[in-house]
């Protein structure tokens, strides 16, 4: 499905030599690969991407694993892609709790709450 974030799982140590201070969303993740953590890096990140990965690193005990998606459209990419971590698994990861979501049926599209 397009909807979810397919890029391969880098070690943390990697994914900071590799990605720099572009717009975002990333995801963290525990040694199974099971998500921990997802957020994103916007226009006001300092940093960008690098930086909020960073700073999330020495946050979230357990992430060892990190992947990334450069992105204009870091904030509608990282609500859809809480709302299908939530479809999914039935609860959501570890996030920015000011964030409104709403449904997605990945069957049948989005719904809005």
């Amino acid at each position: 499905m397009g909807l979810r974030l397919t890029k391969p799982w880098l070690s943390n140590e990697q994914a900071l030599a590799k990605v720099r201070g572009q717009m975002g969303v990333y995801q963290l993740a525990d040694a199974d690969g099971e998500v921990i953590f997802m957020s994103y890096a916007g226009g006001r990140s300092l940093g960008g991407l690098r930086g909020e990965i960073a700073r999330s690193l020495t946050e979230q005990a357990g992430a060892c694993q990190v992947r990334y998606e450069i992105t204009t459209s870091y904030l509608s990419r990282y609500k859809e892609l809480l709302m299908l971590h939530q479809a999914e698994h039935g609860v959501l990861p570890t996030h920015d709790p000011k964030v409104r979501l709403g449904r997605l049926s990945p069957a049948g599209g989005a719904n809005g709450s």
